[in-house]
């Protein structure tokens, strides 16, 4: 998707320079968009041609599809205290908005996705004109831009939910994202692997890629929120995306991964309900474009995939040239070694659609054709035996479409959406001769005796590719189709029939072009580096502490900011530095503070890798209670006699420097909040802060009981206590007095809007200087 124009409202002014009356207030959900009538009668009369709709009830369908979209949000799972925000949701703003009216009408609360687990994720058809005209839902808006920006709970479609549900993932698996941006569901995946908060290094990863160079700036911004050690953003051509080495007992090996996510680029023709200028450019051109395409990502994707692991293709289209068209000729290629799984079992209450095994193909012309021997050689370019239905009866039931689903708009006033799920019994046929890794020596290792990461054995290893973007031209997508794509093999290419469908084949060598921002480099630390032994001094750290799993971004000058990542990711990035740009990896751990030296150590903690420091921390710990809690996220600078007299004590007997302050909940007391706090803060000379960012901070006062609210946009009359004078309560110890150095760490400044997985009103808020509850009040709830 395309950026939204800076100089809309400037485009809304008639000839004269007066504004046409369009709006966002007045405009609703489709803010700038009143001209586009929801209308296309070549979209009705294709899709009741294909007969997608049971019988009975196009009508509905249509009806749904001007509806606009309920919006809907998703709290972050794995977190210990998704338990709290859900009983915050329910017990106070879905309790105060229960029966508000509006202009006479009657709101109706959030309800629970019933197909969702444990009530994690929500839908409400508030809009921004609704929002604006309460207070009540004022704060409720609020709580949710600033818990977004925490990462505590995401915008999401509920049909984008569904792929990274059904790939049923275990914290130890290796998980790709193929065509990642923005990023929603990159962050379920991330939250699946750390369903477990107590194990802060899972031995799995996510692997998040995207072709677009600025849209991965979008996904490092998504990925950052969940503070995950086991996250990587890369940057290639899903279609050619390098196969990557890993060492094994210092043998090189192939990386297969466990479980990958395909959610290719689409006509999106299942989004009109928010994307309404679908409306008015849907053609039937658009999935003939996308097919070959859509194509060569998920053979790319079955390639890598370990024999006995799960790939879910999905598409936010409801064409079957996109949808059952790509899955039949993915199975027929794979001659055995992929199967459609039964989902059906899955995910109990949500409504879906039989795949379809019957469908036919129309032109720009409007011209219809039910298989290829009707096609006119004119029209091979453009049209493809693999966008038709097998022929072969006995072959199509064999395939088993009908496992594949379908989600329409009015079952359950959702998006539409296309998912099937993919199961690897064996190697694909054309990767059953394996050929030996090469090396720079020209000798080849025997095989690893350890197990690879599934029984696949491995394939030759890839030369980097050149990245091309997803989105194809209008004339270049047919002629692209025919460009051999698939494995790389050292033997002369033989014919398969796979070869035979000019699809699989082996691509030509080309060298990994780059493009985009120029990255720093990530540079992993010795054992025996000379940073570690104050540091080690300092906080206790435990012996077990994975200093090999510490980098920085510098190969030279003083180490600003340290990170860590898992050891299996960082075995793939010691062995891949050649065949993938890496964006981004990592979470943030300390933090440089020069004037920390005197104290004993210049790094200080740093909030967002707390949870994965906390295990080896064995000093510089303050356990607090609930009221601690409350002073030191309300107050700027607290004196340590304002804490209670057990974290006063020990705070005294601490010298300067940085500190971890632990809230523990208390299990016999339920209406305080029941998941551990750790904050990070400083224990200056007579007094102690804490080192929080700012929703954050909001974020865990809400947990303890305490309300953040500003009043109306641009008035700061009635500031809290986190607004008094002597500094940002987010600040940091280089505006405290000392002096911290930041570096490049992936995450430039992108054009978020448009794409629908942050709340709006918080971006605008953020672009006019003011973000979401940067002044307010703070009372007791």
């Amino acid at each position: 998707m395309g950026k939204r124009s800076r100089n809309r409202q400037k485009n809304q002014q008639d000839r004269n320079g007066k504004p046409d009356g369009r709006t966002r207030d007045n405009a609703g959900w489709g803010a700038g968009y009143s001209e586009i009538i929801k209308e296309n009668k070549l979209f009705e009369h294709y899709y009741q041609e294909q007969k997608i709709v049971p019988e009975g009830e196009f009508e509905q369908f249509m009806e749904a599809m001007r509806e606009p979209l309920p919006a809907t949000i998703r709290i972050t799972g794995y977190k210990s205290h998704a338990k709290e925000i859900l009983h915050c949701l329910k017990e106070k703003y879905f309790k105060e908005i229960q029966d508000l009216e509006i202009d006479g009408q009657k709101f109706e609360a959030p309800q629970a996705l019933s197909w969702y687990p444990d009530e994690l994720a929500w839908h409400t058809n508030m809009s921004r004109k609704i929002l604006r005209k309460s207070p009540l839902l004022e704060k409720f808006h609020q709580f949710l831009v600033s818990e977004t920006e925490s990462g505590n709970i995401s915008r999401q479609e509920a049909v984008s939910m569904i792929p990274p549900l059904l790939l049923n993932i275990e914290s130890h698996h290796k998980i790709l994202d193929m065509c990642a941006a923005p990023g929603s569901k990159t962050a379920q995946l991330i939250e699946m692997l750390h369903a477990d908060m107590d194990v802060p290094f899972p031995e799995g990863f996510v692997i998040a890629n995207d072709v677009d160079n600025k849209r991965c700036y979008l996904l490092v911004h998504q990925a950052k929120r969940l503070n995950s050690p086991c996250i990587m953003v890369v940057n290639h051509d899903a279609s050619s995306i390098p196969k990557l080495q890993v060492d094994c007992d210092g043998k090189k090996d192939i990386l297969f991964y466990d479980r990958i996510l395909c959610d290719v680029p689409c006509s999106g023709d299942g989004t009109m309900r928010k994307n309404i200028d679908v409306w008015k450019k849907w053609t039937t051109s658009n999935s003939l474009q996308l097919h070959g395409l859509q194509l060569r990502i998920a053979v790319r994707g079955v390639e890598q995939l370990a024999v006995g692991g799960r790939m879910v293709y999905s598409t936010c289209s409801l064409n079957p040239i996109e949808d059952e068209a790509v899955i039949a000729s993915l199975l027929e290629k794979s001659e055995g070694a992929l199967e459609l799984a039964d989902a059906s079992d899955n995910l109990s209450g949500l409504k879906r659609m039989p795949g379809m095994t019957d469908w036919k193909l129309m032109t720009k012309g409007g011209d219809w054709y039910a298989n290829w021997s009707e096609v006119p050689k004119n029209l091979h370019t453009q049209i493809r035996p693999t966008m038709f239905p097998p022929t072969d009866p006995e072959k199509l039931k064999a395939m088993k479409l009908e496992r594949c689903m379908r989600i329409l708009p009015h079952h359950q006033n959702t998006g539409g959406f296309f998912v099937a799920v993919l199961v690897k019994k064996a190697p694909m046929p054309w990767n059953r001769r394996f050929p030996k890794i090469r090396h720079r020596g020209g000798e080849a290792p025997p095989p690893c005796d350890a197990p690879p990461p599934c029984d696949t054995p491995p394939a030759q290893e890839p030369l980097p590719v050149a990245s091309a973007s997803d989105k194809p031209d209008e004339e270049g997508e047919a002629a692209a189709e025919d460009t051999p794509q698939g494995p790389e093999q050292a033997e002369p290419a033989r014919e398969t029939p796979a070869g035979r469908a000019g699809v699989c084949g082996p691509p030509p060598s080309k060298k990994m072009k780059l493009f985009g921002f120029k990255e720093d480099p990530f540079v992993f630390l010795t054992e025996d580096d000379p940073v570690f032994p104050p540091i080690q001094a300092f906080y206790d750290l435990s012996p077990a502490f994975p200093k090999l799993n510490v980098l920085t971004r510098t190969h030279e000058g003083k180490k600003r900011n340290l990170y860590m990542v898992s050891k299996e990711l960082r075995n793939v990035l010691l062995n891949n530095s050649e065949r993938m740009k890496v964006i981004n990896t990592g979470v943030k751990v300390w933090s440089r503070n020069n004037d920390g030296e005197q104290f004993g150590c210049a790094f200080r903690l740093a909030q967002e890798g707390i949870y994965t420091l906390f295990p080896y921390i064995n000093a510089r710990m303050i356990s607090i209670s609930l009221e601690d809690v409350k002073v030191l996220l309300t107050q700027e600078n607290p004196y340590l006699s304002k804490l209670g007299s057990d974290a006063h004590a020990q705070a005294k007997k601490l010298a300067m420097g940085s500190i971890v302050l632990k809230y523990k909940p208390d299990p016999e007391n339920t209406d305080t909040p029941q998941c551990p706090i750790e904050l990070c803060g400083w224990r200056g000379k007579t007094s102690i802060r804490a080192f929080v960012p700012r929703n954050e901070r909001f974020h865990y006062l809400r947990m303890v009981g305490v309300e953040v609210f500003r009043g109306k946009q641009g008035r700061r009359d009635d500031r809290g206590p986190e607004a008094q004078p002597g500094g940002d309560p987010g600040a940091t110890p280089a505006e405290a007095g000392g002096k911290e150095e930041s570096e490049g760490d992936g995450e430039a400044e992108v054009d978020r809007e448009g794409e629908g997985d942050l709340p709006s009103d918080g971006e605008a808020d953020e672009k006019n200087g003011s973000a979401a509850v940067e002044t307010g009040e703070v009372t007791p709830s």
